[in-house]
Formats: structure tokens, sequence, C-alpha cells
């Protein structure tokens, strides 16, 4: 399942004074980019969170490569790399939209958990179909 890239194009406020983006704001790209996958393969966070799911971050990591300015256009490549029905891994890598340079490649780990009380959840025994969805996600990565 080849989805497509999440596209955004850098704003003033994410600059710092040097005239380029903050690294601090790639994470938030992440962040973007991975709400779009999870609204694309059908399992948005409004829907997971509406039958009393969260997925928080344990880890992020990102790499940088070249600066993105005030103005680029960014593609944010993003894929699910690593799932067991109770911890989620993905992949990123920004790309200039025009030039294709690399920007920054990174990655981030999530689990589930139980919105009240907060206990981990595996999807396979609790939501068989949202585990379904990841499965068939990282099958056709």
């Amino acid at each position: 399942m080849k989805l497509p890239a999440y596209e955004h194009t850098a704003q003033y406020y994410e600059t710092d004074q040097m005239g380029i983006i903050h690294h601090s704001n790639y994470i938030r790209w992440f962040e973007e980019a991975r709400v779009s996958l999870m609204e694309q393969i059908g399992v948005g966070y409004d829907r997971m969170e509406a039958e009393g799911i969260m997925s928080p971050v344990l880890a992020v990591a990102c790499e940088y490569k070249s600066m993105t300015r005030f103005g680029d256009t960014v593609d944010i490549h993003t894929e699910i790399t690593k799932y067991d029905g109770i911890r989620l891994e993905l992949s990123y890598e920004i790309t200039d939209h025009t030039t294709r340079e690399l920007r920054c490649r990174g990655s981030s780990r999530h689990c589930f958990m139980e919105k009240e009380g907060g206990n981990l959840v595996s999807l396979k025994k609790s939501r068989p179909t949202f585990h379904t969805v990841f499965m068939k996600a990282i099958e056709e990565a």
C-alpha cells in the first residue's frame, strides 16, 4: 500500500534566527504525517480515541541532512516499519518537494493504551478491527 506523501509548506513562525526551520519542527511534521497516514489507512486518532484507545509516543529520533527554509514545501514519506499489536514503529523521510533533496530521516515508536486507566492494550485481542488494518498496512508496505 503505497500511500501519497504528506505535503507541508514551511511557515515563517517555524524558522529560527538563521532563517531556517528550527529542528524541533521536524518532530511536529512527523506527527502531522503520522496522523495523515493513520487516517488514510482507516484508523485515525479521532476514531481510536472515540473507542477509548490512545497511542502515546515512546521514542522519536531525527537525523538532519539539509536545511529547510521558510516557504519551502516538503514531502514527508511515512511508513509503518513494525507492528506487534501492542507497539507501532514508523519511519519518516522528509524531502524537498521540488528538488527531492533529502532534508531529514527519522523514526518514532508508540504503544496502545486504554484512555481510561492507562493500561497497555493488545489491539489483536481488544480491537481486532484495528489490528487487521495495521497488519494489512505493514504487509502492503
